[in-house]
């Protein structure tokens, strides 16, 4: 189904294009599904399609030989999936899941390629989300070698929140562990202590955030590193 100039709103990056770009853009994108634990690419991969999400949220994993992964990164209305294919490359080493159910819209690669190449302002937006990917990466890094599971967990929970539109998520506390690279009684412990707290409250694969306040004050330094980098990269997003 053709994406409707309200569907592109819902993505930054989109509803970022000049007028004459989305005119060209608008019947070549499509509104696509995607729903949780969609792997919309392996590592080593060839990618056919680049993923604009719009109400999903997907995690980028780097998977290691033994079959262990670890989040690098999560992209969801502020960005897109699949930025080697622009960057120069055919495949990417890292894994792209669906973390949160919802749409997205997208694009065939050989066009988003052609888009890329044409060397106008699509260009510099593109290299600008980016800088600002590659910044969450490296701070997630520094991240897990430095920080506690609480923290780390605080800041997954605020960089989900920023891509969703309420303050729940579905997600079980085996799959924060596979996305934090941790144990799974590290996560159960850390969200337990969250929720004694009062900051969440968590029930059958559902964590509700109760107080963001309390989050932000919990996290350390990495979740606001992030956020200030896409702020200033990145274009506001547009009220829908």
């Amino acid at each position: 189904m053709i994406a409707t100039f309200a569907d592109q709103k819902k993505n930054r990056l989109l509803a970022a294009l000049p007028e004459a770009e989305r005119q060209r853009w608008l019947p070549k994108l499509e509104l696509v599904e995607m729903p949780l634990g969609d792997v919309l690419y392996e590592s080593g991969g060839t990618l056919s399609h680049v993923y604009f999400p719009t109400t999903a949220i997907v995690s980028l994993l780097y998977v290691m030989e033994n079959g262990a992964s670890a989040e690098i990164a999560v992209v969801g209305n502020e960005g897109l999936v699949g930025v080697s294919l622009f960057m120069g490359g055919e495949s990417t080493p890292s894994r792209a899941v669906v973390q949160s159910a919802g749409q997205g819209i997208w694009l065939e690669a050989q066009l988003m390629k052609n888009e890329f190449n044409r060397a106008g302002p699509t260009l510099h937006l593109l290299l600008r989300y980016t800088q600002a990917l590659i910044t969450q990466m490296a701070q997630t890094a520094v991240c897990n070698r430095h920080h506690s599971v609480d923290q780390q967990l605080c800041r997954w929970l605020l960089l989900s929140l920023d891509r969703l539109e309420g303050d729940e998520l579905v997600m079980t506390q085996e799959l924060i562990a596979n996305m934090l690279g941790v144990r799974r009684e590290g996560v159960t412990e850390a969200a337990l202590s969250l929720q004694q707290a009062g900051l969440i409250r968590y029930a059958r694969g559902h964590i509700t955030v109760l107080s963001r306040a309390g989050l932000e004050k919990r996290t350390c330094e990495c979740y606001a590193v992030v956020k200030k980098e896409y702020d200033r990269l990145l274009p506001p997003k547009i009220a829908t």
